[in-house]
């Protein structure tokens, strides 16, 4: 049994990096040097090309949805390398709200708990899953996608992988109601009435 649960374990982790190298190789623009040195570092050594905020993870979980990265703005190794990470960690109950991803496909691997995904294509057909823990799912580039962690009980934890060093994110809901569009605006266009775009507003508004 414990066999079994390592082979299945070492063959996803294996499809995973196959995907992540298939995404590098349509990501970012090549470089024409083995890596980019930012303009204010002399000294280059391994602790460059090693990131450590993950390391945070192991202080607990969290009480509220928690997305931990690894990309250009945190990890400026990976600058042209095509390639960043990410651990999202969902507790009972929590969302990671509809969202896009402008520069990059996104590979999620469910590592803990179940997961409810999906993602929207332009033709407005919705393609959603429950995921089990060791599932891995494709979200495409730019289109709008969420994660779901439905259980009452247990967290959920994935790691997304992206085929760009700064894939870029673009919540939804943030943009649409805290980004000062115009109530009126808004309301045609949800086909309602000011009092609920205003309520919208208010419960993203973030708190004093």
């Amino acid at each position: 049994m414990a066999s079994t649960t390592f082979n299945m374990k070492f063959f996803a982790l294996l499809m995973s990096s196959f995907a992540i190298i298939q995404m590098a190789i349509a990501g970012d623009p090549g470089i024409l040097t083995d890596f980019i040195v930012p303009p204010n570092v002399t000294n280059i050594d391994g602790n460059f090309f090693t990131f450590t905020g993950m390391r945070a993870l192991l202080g607990g979980f969290p009480t509220v949805f928690r997305v931990t990265k690894a990309s250009l703005a945190e990890f400026p190794a990976l600058n042209g390398e095509s390639v960043s990470y990410a651990v999202l960690e969902f507790p009972a109950g929590t969302i990671n709200p509809p969202h896009t991803h402008p520069r990059a496909s996104e590979l999620l691997f469910l590592t803990q708990g179940t997961l409810q995904v999906g993602f929207v294509d332009t033709t407005n057909k919705l393609f959603n899953k429950t995921l089990q823990m060791g599932d891995i799912f494709v979200f495409p580039k730019g289109l709008a996608h969420f994660q779901y962690n439905d259980d009452v009980k247990f967290p959920a934890i994935a790691i997304s992988a992206f085929g760009s060093a700064n894939a870029g994110a673009v919540s939804l809901p943030n943009t649409l109601f805290t980004t000062g569009i115009d109530d009126n605006v808004l309301a045609k266009s949800f086909k309602t009435d000011f009092a609920t775009i205003k309520a919208l507003k208010a419960g993203l508004a973030p708190e004093p």
